[in-house]
């Protein structure tokens, strides 16, 4: 992958914009001397000063920014656990960077299109494990981690990047940017026809050989090096590196592209000699291989039924919202943390979630004493997703829906911005999934009306939510013990004008076609709500890695297979299973909408109906605006 390489500017703070590219930024020279002097241009006027004065003054100015170039540190950031990325390099120094948040700001910006970092980057390490602090920290010619919050120094090989410090890159030209590339080449420099794709391996040595998948996509395979580098990790050959693959045919491959045509079983060897009949399978190694392509998680019992290894129940995933946090109220007085515009409306109270970006905190109405939910949103921890807060807030405007947590107000400040929300009581799904285990047909029916409800309400308007998850679903519970659904967290909203590409969400949701990076739409949400409804009706997800492995969970999600498994599944219904299989279809054309599952039987079957009609502008009424649900209709 090539790195993107950005330049100091030696304009002023109030001349540009921090992080913003300038001409001047393309000027600095491979070995980090003053090449961007005749760059710059200063304008005195000679009415002002003596033509002798004015020579000095430009002399003197030229000199400032020289210094100021010489001062710049020559510095490569990697991400941090990705042993291929070759990061990207970047001038720093304190004239650019006022504070070290500033910096964290711009390689969050600078990173986006070549790793994933949702949160951005919140920390940098040293290549053996120290957190940097300050800018002063970093040295000129040095390499440096980049990492999420929470994420812990990861120790690997990153000698793969094969960076080097001072070379200018192969496609740069004068005034900045890259040379054109050809057709078949993206904006990253990786082929296009780079996509997720599972190859199976059989490993040179004795029958029955062994039999190896993995998933190679944009991330650990840009080029032919990578594919062979994670090959030889992958199959571990007794003679070392993988040197030679073969196809099914005995085709030597010799070209990047052949590992995304039509063969996806490969023959791996080192320097060791091969015959022809090596390419022919016996039945042990073709039972291996058909059985590793259906992708099966459980094993077949006697009876035919779909059994969990060993008896054992698959676990959830771990929450990835921070766990809240409660501190005392505070009773009858205003917090001076708190702007004066909001405390003198409300009474600010205890904290009832955290989380990367934002504290939410209770707060009641003073003069009606109604209850709100208060989301504080530190602007000072958004820098460089700033997009994402704007997006996020004008879509709450927009938007009104009795399954869709409201927005009452909104007050904005310099370091913060305060949202007026409504409050939901009960806490997220996750928690009641991790209370209840499961729910019976008639509750999931119910809660899943709700989230289809919601989801054909925010697609009619082509917005996808593209975070649809138990810890993004609030629970509001009745007094009959009815489960109540709102959703919540619009982060990664987006309105769908054209195929999205970006990969994001929350890997036990993310729908096939994200992994893909085919381009994907408003029908992302449905596979999601298809997951929920799975871990709803039998506690555990339909997508897992036994071992916690990524790559081996989105290996599961591409292969898009998945069981009833006995014994979790043996009460459940056909018609719900047939409404889970129809929103885990992997093909978005043949996956169900938001709106078909809304008029799945299963859901008048189970009991879950609530009114929902379409009136002549097309825009969604809801009968029931308590969101208390009616009786069983048959329909």
């Amino acid at each position: 992958m090539m790195s993107n390489t950005l330049a100091l500017s030696p304009s002023s703070p109030t001349d540009l914009p921090i992080g913003e590219p300038t001409a001047a930024d393309d000027a600095l020279s491979s070995d980090g001397s003053n090449a961007m002097e005749t760059h710059i241009s200063f304008h005195p006027t000679t009415e002002e000063l003596e033509e002798d004065d004015f020579k000095e003054n430009c002399s003197s100015r030229t000199l400032v920014a020289r210094n100021q170039a010489k001062k710049a540190k020559r510095v490569r950031f990697l991400r941090n656990g990705d042993r291929f990325f070759k990061g990207v390099v970047m001038p720093v120094a304190a004239e650019r960077y006022r504070s070290f948040d500033s910096l964290l700001s711009d390689l969050t910006r600078a990173l986006e299109h070549s790793v994933t970092l949702p949160s951005g980057v919140r920390t940098i390490y040293t290549m053996d494990g120290r957190k940097v602090q300050s800018i002063d920290q970093l040295d000129d010619g040095k390499e440096y981690l980049c990492s999420g919050p929470g994420e812990t120094f990861k120790r690997v090989d990153y000698s793969n990047n094969n960076g080097t410090l001072g070379k200018k890159k192969p496609n740069a030209v004068p005034g900045g940017g890259d040379r054109p590339r050809s057709g078949g080449t993206s904006r990253s420099g990786i082929p296009e026809f780079v996509r997720p794709r599972i190859l199976t391996l059989v490993r040179n040595g004795t029958r029955p050989r062994k039999v190896v998948r993995l998933l190679i996509n944009r991330r650990n395979a840009p080029s032919m090096d990578h594919v062979l580098s994670c090959i030889t990790e992958a199959v571990k050959l007794d003679t070392g590196a993988a040197r030679k693959v073969f196809s099914q045919s005995g085709v030597q491959v010799t070209q990047f592209e052949e590992f995304f045509g039509e063969d996806d079983v490969f023959f791996v060897y080192g320097s060791e000699r091969y015959s022809q009949e090596d390419f022919e399978l016996d039945e042990e190694e073709y039972k291996s291989i058909q059985s590793q392509r259906k992708g099966a998680m459980w094993n077949r019992g006697g009876n035919g039924r779909v059994s969990a290894p060993g008896g054992i129940m698959p676990k959830m995933p771990g929450k990835t919202k921070a766990a809240k946090s409660q501190s005392e109220a505070v009773s009858g007085t205003t917090d001076p943390n708190i702007p004066s515009a909001i405390n003198t409306k409300y009474l600010v109270l205890e904290t009832i979630g955290d989380g990367n970006f934002a504290q939410v905190r209770r707060c009641v109405d003073r003069s009606s004493g109604r209850e709100f939910a208060l989301k504080i949103i530190e602007k000072s921890r958004c820098r460089g997703k700033e997009h994402m807060i704007e997006s996020e807030v004008d879509i709450l405007r927009k938007v009104r829906h009795p399954n869709i947590v409201r927005l009452f107000a909104e007050h904005d400040e310099p370091e913060q911005l305060y949202l007026v929300m409504e409050l939901v009581k009960g806490g997220d799904l996750f928690d009641a999934i991790a209370t209840a285990t499961k729910f019976n047909e008639w509750d999931s029916s119910i809660m899943i009306r709700n989230l289809a409800s919601a989801l054909c309400y925010l697609h009619s308007l082509s917005i996808v939510h593209r975070d649809i998850k138990p810890e993004n679903l609030l629970v509001e519970v009745d007094g009959h013990g009815v489960h109540t659904l709102k959703v919540g967290d619009f982060g990664l909203a987006q309105k769908v004008t054209e195929p999205l590409f970006s990969v994001c969400g929350t890997p036990t949701y993310v729908a096939p076609e994200i992994l893909a990076e085919t381009g994907y739409g408003l029908k992302i949400d449905v596979w999601a709500a298809g997951v929920i409804l799975y871990i709803l009706l039998c506690g555990f997800p339909p997508f897992v890695s036994t071992t916690n492995d990524q790559e081996e969970l989105f290996t599961r999600i591409l292969a898009a297979r998945f069981a009833f498994t006995s014994p979790y599944w043996d009460d459940i219904s056909d018609s719900a299973k047939d409404l889970v299989a129809h929103m885990l279809q992997p093909v978005p054309e043949l996956r169900l909408s938001a709106e078909d599952v809304l008029d799945h039987p299963w859901l008048a079957e189970a009991g879950g109906v609530e009114m929902l009609r379409v009136n002549s502008g097309g825009s969604l009424l809801y009968g029931d605006t308590q969101m208390g649900v009616q009786s069983a209709v048959s329909r």
